[in-house]
């Protein structure tokens, strides 16, 4: 049985439609009087928020911790767009609403430790590869795919925010790279599907 993770109070959130996973890296617009108070301060103390993503069903309980890496563009009047990281998963334990935005008291979450087979991590990485010369006629190479993790193959493909968040609930990369692999093998089959279907795919 896991032990807790670290607990960490008052944590700055960031309630979004979308989920951010360890190691992507996304664009945002900060326009909102509390967001931009929020990320002023996590910019100026370098310091982490985390995203948690409003679904239709309401706020999820597992996000993912992010930094702000670039400020791509600043407004005069205090809008900006930036680039932030993902950095680890989390579990929302309770709100806190007596802050300038909103927070709460996070545990990080640990990995579990089960051991990954070298089949599934090499059946990963071919099927991700199998994806990406689909899309892009390149393929990766075999060193630059071994250095890939779960998060980090996701990262890189557009998937929809249901998928990106049962991945990021899974707590062992074992469970990770069988949930990817099997994800890329299903998009690889819809990008056959609507190919053959051409013309009338579109006309739908």
């Amino acid at each position: 049985l896991n032990t807790m993770g670290e607990t960490v109070d008052r944590f700055p959130l960031f309630p979004l439609g979308i989920v951010l996973l360890p190691s992507e890296v996304v664009p945002l617009h900060i326009f909102e009087e509390r967001y931009k108070t929020m990320i002023g301060e996590c910019r100026s103390g370098d310091t982490e928020f985390g995203i948690v993503w409003l679904s239709d069903d309401g706020l999820r309980e597992v996000g993912c911790t992010a930094r702000v890496t670039q400020v791509l563009a600043e407004f005069e009047d205090g809008r900006s767009n930036i680039l932030v990281a993902g950095g680890r998963p989390f579990r929302l334990l309770r709100r806190i609403d007596d802050m300038a935005y909103p927070a709460g008291e996070v545990e990080l979450l640990d990995e579990s430790d089960e051991p990954v087979q070298d089949s599934l991590a090499s059946e990963a990485h071919a099927r991700y590869g199998d994806l990406v010369e689909h899309v892009t006629d390149e393929r990766p190479s075999v060193e630059d795919l071994a250095d890939l993790d779960a998060y980090g193959m996701a990262a890189t493909i557009e998937f929809d925010a249901g998928s990106k968040q049962e991945l990021l609930e899974l707590r062992s990369e074992a469970e990770r790279l069988a949930y990817v692999r099997d994800l890329f093998v299903k998009t690889m089959k819809r990008l056959a599907q609507s190919e053959e279907a051409g013309e009338l795919a579109r006309s739908n």
